[in-house]
């Protein structure tokens, strides 16, 4: 086992090029994150995976791939998923008239959320990729608020209520966990509350800590059993911590890891996020925001979308963290390489032509709101 390989990393295209192989060869790096780019189809998409596996057979390989509009792969086959909100719209669904069956469209719901989850999981073992971070645990407050709360989790969320959120995440998950895939809880401790996007803003959300717990942040303990993974938000509560949750050793080890008893990976967002920019009112570079996160609680980093062009901000946060180690700055972590490496898949994936056929999966795909 690597000692402790923290660094997920993104490609510039749909094959590997030199300095591709030579930074996912690099000790530091744990995995790669796909994005649409790097798709043009399912061979294409094959050849990548086994081109980044033949690197290192233990990278773990990531995408985003919730459904609705964060699906990264749409075209050759790929199912269409529906938006999270949909799944939400059918719990509430319970017929009208004589026929109506109270509870009918929640059971509906739960086993239409297994089925998205096991289409996700399938279509994308299929292709050689091993982990999508799904599914998002915020809480839709898009229609209380009047549209005023975030367009960026919008209909990507459940529903409003944790509890509905929490069946129906757990649902989902089962379906990955059936297709041998882990799963990524996020934005902890919550992000649908607040209206700023992260991507291009710091947001702020001033509630205490007991309303967030009582609410946006209650799905996790709730799965706590459940969860492989969770992905913090670049939101700061200045209530509970001046710092993003994702750099915030009270959110991630005092509260996430000691009082809801979660012992899966944490992921940072993406450190190239606006969000993760600033901290302390200081703008940070790559590898301080990697060491803060880190230093926090996190287990593993993501840098998205650099290596785009030269590619030299991957280059300096992986020489970053290499001297930082070094020079004794930072520690790397066993436990932290135990939990990367328990979200790799432990079976082997189907042939996409074998699953075409496949009684459970074609199940799935008319259970699909």
């Amino acid at each position: 086992m690597t000692e402790h390989a923290p660094v997920i990393l993104d490609v510039a295209g749909t094959s590997l090029s030199a300095d591709d192989r030579r930074r996912l060869a690099h000790p530091l790096t744990g995995g790669v994150i796909l994005f649409a780019r790097n798709w043009d189809n399912r061979a294409q998409l094959l050849s990548l995976t086994s081109a980044i596996k033949a690197v290192r057979d233990d990278l773990l390989i990531c995408v985003d791939h919730e459904g609705g509009r964060v699906q990264r792969f749409r075209t050759d086959g790929f199912t269409h998923l529906p938006p999270m909100r949909a799944l939400g719209a059918m719990w509430m669904d319970d017929g009208k008239g004589a026929k109506a069956v109270p509870g009918s469209g929640a059971l509906r719901a739960t086993n239409a959320a297994t089925a998205a989850g096991y289409v996700l999981g399938t279509e994308l073992r299929a292709c050689g990729v091993d982990f999508s971070f799904t599914p998002v645990l915020d809480l839709d407050w898009q229609e209380e608020a009047a549209g005023s709360r975030s367009g960026v989790i919008g209909d990507r969320s459940f529903h409003r209520d944790p509890r509905v959120v929490s069946l129906l995440a757990k649902s989902l998950m089962h379906g990955l966990l059936q297709a041998g895939m882990a799963n990524c809880g996020k934005h902890f401790p919550g992000h649908g509350f607040v209206r700023a996007d992260s991507h291009t803003e710091v947001p702020v959300d001033t509630r205490s800590l007991k309303a967030i717990l009582a609410d946006d942040a209650a799905p996790y303990p709730w799965l706590s059993s459940t969860l492989t993974s969770v992905m913090p938000a670049h939101v700061v509560y200045p209530k509970v911590d001046s710092r993003p949750a994702g750099f915030s050793k009270r959110w991630l080890q005092d509260i996430l890891r000691r009082e809801m008893r979660f012992d899966g990976a944490i992921f940072s967002d993406d450190l190239s996020m606006e969000g993760a920019r600033r901290l302390d009112g200081q703008l940070v570079s790559y590898t301080d925001g990697a060491l803060a996160a880190l230093e926090a609680g996190c287990d593993l980093v993501l840098l998205c979308n650099q290596s785009v062009g030269d590619g030299k901000a991957v280059d300096e946060l992986l020489d970053g963290l290499a001297e930082a180690r070094a020079k004794g700055h930072w520690q790397p972590s066993v436990d932290s390489e135990s939990r990367r490496i328990a979200l790799l898949p432990e079976t082997l994936p189907q042939a996409w032509d074998d699953l075409m056929y496949q009684p459970a999966y074609l199940q799935a795909l008319d259970l699909l709101p």
